[in-house]
């Protein structure tokens, strides 16, 4: 078990990055339903989408090693939303280059995918932000009011600069989140390697630390309960594309007993930090400080675009450009996989892949 987390072994950040303590982000997003449900949910259903999928499942990451995966989906996510702007910047860019190697052929349309297209990033940022939303709503303090909720999605905007995205294409209010949903509906797919996929990844074991022999059956019960939760959350549609079944009744009974944890949890920074230091250590040093309010070493924020400029980054959509083009040259003219060093230089950002 990870020694607790106390204020003091907390450095302060650099500045307040992108949004800040008086942001609906830091409030929904810095949620103990976040490191859990919310993300467990937005990776589930993000393979819908048959150009995701097989790019998952080319690469067989989620199945090789799901825990570091999922560590580093978390830190990243974390970074955007917490970090400071000089850290969310350089990891933004190095996703740029991890994304360069997930290029081929998506098997269903035969057509070629490539990670880095503005509409594949869009329905990962969109699927995240709303599915920490949904988690916050069902198991935290419930829906935000119409203000904070447009607030929200403004927000999302913002992060979408640190994506290849057009911010313009990220809807502002749940109607527009709604209606986007239902733009996609016709383009996902319950294909046999999106099912596959999707069952995989419904595993709350990942989400867990190693645990002794003894703790086990603890750990099973806890992966359950967050498999359950996170079911709950997902649409019928998209259950019945997954060939995922969970009982109304299941749905209901799960609801108070998660609010009860996720508040008893909130309760305590020191704990909460505790517990995520035992499932992604590494986003510790960036969510801490807003968890315990300790104030950053320059009490400024600025967006995306302003970071990428004051540090030398080109914006995501324009970063790379080389490097994507020999990776797609790699894949589709010469028949080879793309070159995976970018992988290995990752680590030090993202953390380990092993």
């Amino acid at each position: 078990m990870a020694k607790i987390v106390h204020k003091q072994a907390i450095a302060p950040l650099e500045d307040y990055g992108f949004f800040g303590p008086d942001s609906v982000t830091w409030k929904v997003w810095g949620y103990a339903s976040t490191p859990t449900v919310g993300l467990q949910r937005s990776v589930v259903i993000e393979e819908l989408d048959p150009a995701l999928v097989a790019a998952v499942t080319k690469t067989q990451d989620i199945y090789n090693r799901p825990r570091t995966r999922y560590e580093r989906t978390v830190h990243y996510f974390a970074t955007a939303a917490f970090g400071d702007t000089r850290s969310a910047t350089h990891m933004a860019d190095i996703l740029v280059k991890v994304h360069s190697r997930a290029v081929g052929i998506e098997p269903l349309s035969g057509n070629k995918y490539d990670a880095n297209d503005p509409y594949s990033q869009l329905w990962i940022l969109v699927t995240g932000w709303h599915s920490v939303l949904k988690a916050y709503e069902m198991f935290g303090p419930g829906k935000l009011s119409e203000a904070e909720e447009n607030q929200y999605w403004e927000e999302c905007a913002i992060a979408a600069q640190l994506q290849t995205i057009d911010p313009r294409d990220v809807p502002r209010t749940r109607a527009g989140v709604r209606a986007y949903f239902e733009q996609m509906k016709p383009k996902l797919a319950g294909s046999l390697i999106a099912q596959k996929a999707m069952k995989h990844l419904l595993h709350g074991e990942a989400a867990l630390p190693p645990l002794p022999l003894l703790m086990r059956p603890i750990g099973r019960v806890l992966g359950a309960l967050l498999n359950t939760a996170t079911i709950a959350t997902i649409p019928r549609y998209m259950r019945s594309m997954g060939d995922i079944h969970q009982s109304r009744l299941a749905d209901l009974a799960i609801r108070p007993v998660m609010k009860a944890g996720f508040f008893l949890l909130q309760l305590s920074p020191a704990i909460e930090m505790t517990v995520l230091k035992s499932i992604a250590p590494k986003t510790v040093a960036v969510v801490a400080p807003a968890k315990f309010g300790i104030p950053p070493k320059n009490p400024i924020k600025m967006t995306p675009y302003e970071s990428q400029e004051l540090y030398g980054y080109d914006r995501p959509a324009l970063a790379h450009l080389e490097l994507r083009a020999q990776q797609a040259m790699l894949v589709f003219d010469k028949g080879h996989g793309p070159d995976t060093k970018v992988i290995i230089e990752s680590q030090a950002v993202l953390g380990r892949i092993a």
